[in-house]
């Protein structure tokens, strides 16, 4: 109620529009493949890049679509080049982004695309000829890919123009939407009920061992009713049954950023940590369980790594030499775009890769359903 009053205008703004989009006749488009939608009514921090990656991996495993080319588009957030690009894994993280770099790297027969107009990247991602004439897209690099079956949306649930077949929202467990305020008292970029209008809810980096009535609870308080676990469904406000899921994250071994790191700099079990992410709790939690952690930067996220920032986490290292420098997969992507890494920090650097799994095994195979019969 709070963010209501002191930001009125705000609030105001963002119910008439999704009242102008949630009325009959409203201006919409589909694209000509199927799409999926993975977003959120936070600003970052719900994991939608390993969801993302989560799809990719249930959709290349599916008997419906692992032959079928798969796409996914995104935005390419505080990315140098503009209109449609098609994102290369050998590319950096200022031209594409750092997410859509992430997944083309880990799925290089996935084509990943980024374009700020969701209408005419999916136009594009289906129909990639169009390049060859199309005036706005003479900027485009790499115009050689096949046309797309099947189209993965990484955050474009705020993007109206564009309806698409189904849409994943992700909530994070740790911090509610309905008991965060609008930006800037909170994180929320969107109204909370907005989560009433996608296909599905996941509930996002939940503890291992969750129990039923904690799940049935958090339910309730979104503001859900008739909470059905085996079903995975509940009844929502506008008398819409509606998906529901829980997932964890699973983190992995340590890995070497370079050729030239040193996986003996980890026996130590000194780390400075370094990220450039919306919330690094979760991982810093994880990781003290194994590891001192001497020296922490949080940097914003999405942050570009200047030189003043390299020069402060190679003097930490300097003052504890024996400690590994760890950050995140996104981060990686942006530290690689720094010329003249120290060979000091080369040789410690390492990151935590992150996957993302439903916490029940009924909860997967109707999702991997769900994605599929589209």
């Amino acid at each position: 109620m709070l963010d209501k009053i002191l930001l009125f205008p705000y609030y105001l703004v963002l119910k008439l529009r999704n009242r102008r989009y949630g009325r009959p006749g409203a201006k919409y488009r589909y694209a000509d493949a199927p799409t999926l939608c993975v977003g959120n009514v936070t600003v970052g921090g719900t994991g939608k890049t390993p969801h993302v990656e989560m799809v990719l991996r249930m959709l290349q495993q599916s008997p419906d679509w692992h032959d079928r080319h798969l796409a996914v588009l995104s935005r390419g957030y505080r990315r140098e080049s503009t209109g449609f690009q098609q994102v290369v894994a050998t590319g950096s993280a200022s031209a594409f982004g750092d997410e859509p770099l992430q997944i083309k790297k880990k799925f290089p027969g996935v084509t990943v695309a980024v374009d700020k107009n969701r209408v005419e990247g999916c136009e594009l991602l289906v129909h990639p000829e169009k390049l060859k004439s199309r005036k706005y897209a003479r900027k485009c690099w790499n115009r050689d890919f096949p046309a797309a079956d099947y189209i993965v949306l990484d955050d474009a649930f705020q993007y109206r123009k564009l309806k698409t077949n189904k849409t994943v929202v992700l909530v994070d467990w740790n911090r509610p939407v309905h008991k965060d305020l609008l930006l800037p008292l909170g994180r929320l970029r969107d109204l909370p009920e907005r989560i009433f209008d996608a296909d599905a809810v996941i509930v996002t980096k939940c503890p291992a061992s969750l129990e039923g009535f904690a799940r049935a609870e958090f339910v309730e308080g979104m503001g859900f009713t008739d909470y059905l676990p085996s079903a995975c469904e509940a009844l929502n406000p506008k008398g819409r049954r509606q998906l529901i899921f829980f997932t964890g994250v699973n983190y992995g071994q340590p890995t070497g950023v370079y050729a030239t790191t040193e996986p003996r700099y980890l026996y130590a079990k000194k780390i400075v940590l370094a990220t450039g992410i919306a919330s690094d709790g979760p991982l810093r939690a994880y990781l003290s369980d194994f590891y001192k952690i001497i020296k922490r930067f949080n940097f914003p996220d999405h942050h570009r790594f200047a030189w003043k920032d390299i020069s402060r986490i190679q003097d930490a290292v300097e003052r504890n030499p024996t400690a590994a420098v760890l950050t995140t997969e996104k981060d990686v992507q942006r530290l690689l775009d720094y010329n003249g890494m120290p060979e000091t920090l080369m040789q410690r650097l390492f990151y935590i890769p992150i996957t993302v799994d439903f916490l029940f095994d009924d909860e997967r195979e109707l999702f991997k359903d769900f994605i599929s019969a589209i």
